[in-house]
C-alpha cells in the first residue's frame, strides 16, 4: 500500500467519526495557537520594554557630583559641576559623543487658576531636547541664540500648558512670570517616554535658558550632566571618560559618579528572554497533553476497529501497511489541528493590528515553523504506540473480535 492509499483510508476513517476527530484535534488547535500567541505576546512585551528604555535614551550617560572628603562650604561649591565642565566634555569627547548638556534646577511660585503653586524651573540649553529625547508639542525649543543672548523665553510641559491655557497649541506667545520677571512662552514639550516623575522632569515643569537660570541660583551647580554617546557599543567607555574628565577638572577629594542605562537595558533583555522561555515551555506542555489525548483516542479506535484490521490482514494487508494507516491517521489529526491552530494564532494579532492601527504586534515566523513541526512530531510520536498495537494484532483473533 502506497502512502496515497494510506491517506485515503485515513480520511475515510476520520469522516466516519467527524465529531470525535474534531474534538481529538481541538487540543492540538489550542496548543498550537497558544505557542504562537505566547511567542507573540513575549515579543511584543519585550519590544515594548526595550522601546521604553531606548525612548529615555539607550546611549545616554548621566553624571553628577556626589560627595567628597571633609571640606569647607567654599570647597563644596567649587566641587559642583559647572557649565565649563560640560563644555570640556564636549571638547574632549567630541569624536565619541553627539551632544552634552547640563541642567540647573530650582523652584518658583506661580499662580495657576488664582492659586499659588510651587513649580519646578529647569535651566538648560539647545542640546537638552536631543539628549533627553523630548518631543516638541507646539512652538519651538530653545536655540543657541536664546542661550547666548540670555533671552527671557520659556517652555512648558504640555500638561502645564493645558492647565494654564486649555491646550498646548494656545501656550506659545503668552507671557508668564518667573522669579519676578516676564518670560515669553515659545513652546510646549513632553517626554518621549513617560518617566512618571522619576527623572528631573515632572508633569508641570518650566524650562528656561541656563544662562538666565544662573541669575536665580546662589551657586552654579549642574546636576546632572547628560551626555549622548554616538553608539551603544561605546557607552561604557564614554561613561568612564566622562567621569575622568570631571575628576580631572576638580580637586582630588571631590567625588563624581557617571552612569548609563546599559545595565537596565541588558537586565530587561534577560528578563524578556526568561519570560519567553517559560511561556514557550508552558505551551509545549499543552502540546504534549494534546498528544497524549490523540494517543488515547487512537488506542480506543484500534480497539473499535479490531475486526476491520483482521479483515484487511486476511485479504493480504501487511503489518507494515496497517502500521502506516493508523500512523497517518494520527498525524492527520495532529497536523490538521496544528494548521487550524496556526491560523487562529496568527489571526488574533493581525486582527488587533487591523482594528487598532497604532498597535504593531510582531508575529514570529519561527514560532509558526516550530508550531507546525511540533504538531507533526506530536502526531508521529504519540500515534506510534496505537499504530504499533494495531499492526501486531493476530489476524485470526481479530476476525473473531465482536
Amino acid at each position: 500500500m502506497h502512502l496515497g492509499e494510506a491517506l485515503g483510508f485515513s480520511i475515510q476513517a476520520l469522516r466516519q467519526n467527524p465529531v470525535r476527530s474534531f474534538l481529538t484535534g481541538l487540543g492540538m488547535v489550542i496548543g498550537t495557537a497558544s505557542v504562537i500567541l505566547v511567542v507573540t505576546i513575549s515579543l511584543t512585551s519585550q519590544q515594548y520594554i526595550l522601546e521604553q528604555i531606548e525612548g529615555v535614551g539607550s546611549n545616554m550617560i548621566f553624571a553628577s557630583y556626589t560627595i567628597g572628603t571633609q571640606q569647607s562650604s567654599a570647597e563644596v561649591n567649587a566641587d559642583f559641576v559647572k557649565t565649563a565642565d560640560v563644555q570640556a566634555i564636549r571638547d574632549q569627547l567630541a569624536g565619541r559623543i553627539t551632544a552634552a548638556t547640563g541642567i540647573e534646577s530650582n523652584y518658583d511660585e506661580m499662580f495657576i487658576n488664582g492659586k499659588p503653586e510651587r513649580l519646578l524651573v529647569i535651566g538648560s540649553d539647545e542640546y537638552y531636547k536631543s539628549v533627553r529625547n523630548l518631543v516638541v508639542v507646539s512652538g519651538r525649543f530653545l536655540d543657541a541664540g536664546d542661550v547666548s543672548l540670555r533671552q527671557k523665553v520659556a517652555l512648558l510641559t504640555d500638561k502645564l500648558a493645558i492647565r494654564l491655557y486649555g491646550t498646548p497649541a494656545a501656550a506659545p506667545g503668552n507671557t508668564i512670570k518667573i522669579h519676578g520677571l516676564q518670560f515669553t512662552v515659545i513652546g510646549t514639550f513632553r517626554e518621549k517616554v513617560e518617566s512618571f516623575g522619576q527623572s528631573e522632569l515632572n508633569t508641570e515643569t518650566v524650562v528656561i535658558p541656563i544662562t538666565v537660570q544662573q541669575y536665580f541660583v546662589p551657586v552654579e551647580r549642574i546636576d546632572p550632566v547628560y551626555v549622548q554617546a554616538r553608539s551603544p557599543e561605546i557607552v561604557e567607555a564614554v561613561t568612564d571618560q566622562v567621569k575622568a574628565v570631571l575628576s580631572s577638572r576638580h580637586r582630588a577629594g571631590a567625588s563624581y559618579k557617571a552612569e548609563n542605562l546599559a545595565g537596565i537595558l541588558a537586565a530587561a533583555k534577560s528578563i524578556a528572554q526568561v519570560l519567553s522561555l517559560v511561556l514557550v515551555l508552558v505551551s509545549t506542555i499543552a502540546l504534549v497533553i494534546s498528544g497524549i489525548g490523540i494517543m488515547n483516542i487512537m488506542l480506543v479506535t484500534v480497539t473499535e476497529r479490531t475486526r476491520e484490521i483482521g479483515v484487511r490482514m486476511a485479504v493480504g494487508a501487511s503489518r507494515r501497511e496497517i502500521l502506516l494507516q493508523f500512523l497517518v491517521e494520527a498525524v492527520m489529526i495532529s497536523l490538521g489541528g496544528g494548521i487550524i491552530g496556526i491560523l487562529a494564532g496568527v489571526a488574533v494579532p493581525l486582527g488587533i493590528g487591523y482594528v487598532v492601527e497604532t498597535i504593531h504586534i510582531p508575529i514570529s515566523v519561527w514560532s509558526i515553523v516550530i508550531a507546525f513541526t511540533v504538531s507533526s512530531l506530536v502526531g508521529l510520536i504519540f500515534g506510534l504506540l496505537p499504530a504499533s498495537r494495531a499492526s501486531k494484532l493476530n489476524p485470526t483473533e481479530a476476525l473473531r473480535y465482536e
